[in-house]
């Protein structure tokens, strides 16, 4: 029998549909592999807000994780908001007696609507124990600084500050340069496995509909690693696919802020 590829995302689920876990299935789903999930949180939230963040207990966020990978297995994992230092324990507890070769961490802190995603308790748990069960992690420039005590970073010291993160924490890092106001940016990829540089750059895409990209980015990273692209293929695969679907959102409306990328737009086609 055919196997599909398969890609676990744990996160947050995002009422309003365009990040979180509703954004991971959909950006897996259309990257060609089988999407499967562990919910740390729900959410209520729109385009404009995030108004309420319910937990789930994390004996419940430990029962999904071992229901699916005991019967399903994956390909690659891919996490999100994890919310708090007690989720975090559950997962590291299975991570640590149950090795994976492609964790994909998007260390989430703060929605795009400048909402917290994560408790200030459970920062450095991340950094102590999460981050280093990851092959590679996909920070923003905001989040970067966190990893690195509050150290500023600009378009001129990416390399220097990836190459910091991926040292720190023995990872591969994906600095992603959306938060840098300039017409042409550079996301960094530093592979910390062979030591090598990518620079992944593009024109600025002007549109207000940026929700859910970090989401997207990374389960599309993890996508790749489950197709069994090499490290520097899939972030240049995924990178690809993260533009397209920008460019492919930029002019519609949906919600009153920030609306979602086009994930289907190599299946969707234009009326």
């Amino acid at each position: 029998m055919k196997q599909y590829k398969k890609v676990l995302t744990i996160a947050g689920s995002d009422s309003g549909g365009g990040a979180g876990i509703q954004a991971d299935i959909k950006t897996i789903s259309a990257c060609g592999c089988y999407a499967e999930s562990v919910i740390t949180a729900i959410t209520a939230q729109n385009t404009q807000e995030v108004k309420s963040i319910h937990p789930i207990p994390p004996q419940m966020v430990y029962d999904q994780l071992t229901c699916v990978m005991n019967d399903l297995g994956a390909d690659a994992i891919k996490t999100g908001m994890l919310l708090s230092k007690e989720i975090m324990e559950v997962l590291y507890i299975y991570f640590s007696e149950h090795h994976h070769s492609n964790i994909v961490v998007d260390p989430v802190m703060i929605s795009t609507s400048d909402n917290p995603l994560i408790t200030d308790d459970s920062i450095e748990y991340m950094k102590s124990n999460i981050l280093p069960l990851a092959r590679v992690i996909t920070p923003n420039i905001p989040e970067a600084e966190v990893l690195l005590d509050g150290e500023k970073i600009d378009d001129e010291n990416m390399e220097i500050a990836a190459k910091k993160i991926a040292r720190r924490y023995n990872v591969s890092v994906l600095l992603k340069a959306g938060h840098i106001e300039k017409d042409f940016i550079t996301d960094l990829f530093y592979n910390n496995e062979n030591g090598k540089i990518l620079k992944l750059g593009s024109k600025k895409i002007v549109t207000k509909n940026t929700h859910g990209t970090g989401c997207t980015m990374s389960s599309a990273l993890a996508s790749m690693l489950a197709h069994g692209h090499d490290l520097d293929n899939a972030v240049a695969l995924s990178h690809k696919y993260i533009k397209e679907a920008i460019i492919a959102g930029a002019n519609y409306e949906i919600g009153h802020g920030h609306g979602p990328v086009k994930h289907f737009y190599n299946i969707w086609k234009e009326d």
